[in-house]
């Protein structure tokens, strides 16, 4: 038999117990707004201009726009639709960019753990160095936010063997780097179980837009196709829909107008739908599913 990851069974969607959430809705929507810094000259680095020389200067200057300006603008326009963003934030953020976080929490924003640095790989990290970092990533969130993070985004979307249980131990209880499913799915792990909540890899500015070279039309429309389609399934039974955004893509002029053609498409059926963050989803899923 092949080998598999271990840590979850396999269970068919058409076999699964049927349930509504709030609300008698039948699909949860979140939007997750990636807010990222990074190390100059160092580390990783997602770049407009692959192979730059160095010092990279363009491909910095590409990426600081979306903390001074572009993720503003998503926020803002976000708190237009009444939709509440989950922030996947970098702890560095709280250093270099303190008036974006404001803004965050002015808007409700949920705050999820993305590392300190999105230059930072876990992959590359011993058991001793990864655990320090993930604790003292929940460490500094509790301390500015007044409680610890629930959910956890891995820089990259990069693990080890032991991070699952290393999220589990810290406290962590959910993680969104996932697409295994449409409903979330709890992990094995230890000492207690981790939440996957559904995050779309695919429906994400990054991959789409930068690593595919999508247009804007083209991620408009396939926001709209995705909500439709899983509009028609979610009649059956409840499922989860998330799109994911950072802010130097999305938040960039000419995106954020088409994005904005996709999220009062959204809006405009809030009466079928959660709009809603993972945690909420996470924390929903515990009391009643658990």
């Amino acid at each position: 038999m092949l080998a598999t990851p271990g840590r979850y069974d396999y269970s068919p969607i058409t076999a699964r117990p049927l349930y509504r959430w709030p609300n008698g809705r039948k699909l949860a929507v979140y939007v997750a707004v990636g807010v990222e810094e990074y190390d100059f000259g160092r580390g990783m680095t997602e770049d407009l201009l692959p192979g730059a020389p160095q010092p990279d200067l363009v491909n910095t200057a590409w990426r600081d726009y979306g903390n001074r300006v572009g993720c503003f603008r998503l926020f803002d326009r976000l708190a237009e639709f009444g939709i509440r963003p989950a922030m996947l934030l970098n702890t560095a953020v709280y250093d270099h960019a303190p008036a974006l976080i404001a803004a965050a929490r002015a808007v409700g924003a949920e705050f999820v753990a993305h590392g300190h640095s999105n230059s930072d790989s876990l992959a590359t990290m011993g058991v001793e160095e990864e655990a320090a970092y993930i604790a003292a990533v929940a460490a500094r969130i509790a301390a500015e936010e007044g409680r610890p993070p629930a959910g956890w985004s891995s820089p990259w979307l990069a693990h080890t063997p032991r991070t699952l249980d290393l999220l589990a131990a810290t406290g962590f209880r959910y993680i969104v780097d996932f697409r295994l499913d449409d409903q979330p799915v709890w992990l094995k792990t230890t000492p207690t179980p981790l939440l996957a909540v559904p995050y779309a890899l695919e429906l994400n500015d990054s991959s789409t837009m930068i690593g595919r070279q999508a247009t804007a039309r083209d991620f408009a429309d396939m926001i709209v196709d995705e909500f439709e389609e899983m509009l028609v399934a979610a009649d059956r039974q409840p499922l989860v829909m998330s799109l994911v955004v950072h802010s130097f893509i999305s938040g960039q002029p000419f995106r954020l107008r088409a994005l904005t053609r996709a999220l009062a498409h959204i809006a405009a059926k809030r009466d079928d739908i959660w709009l809603t963050t993972p945690g909420e989803i996470a924390d929903w899923i515990a009391e009643t599913r658990g």
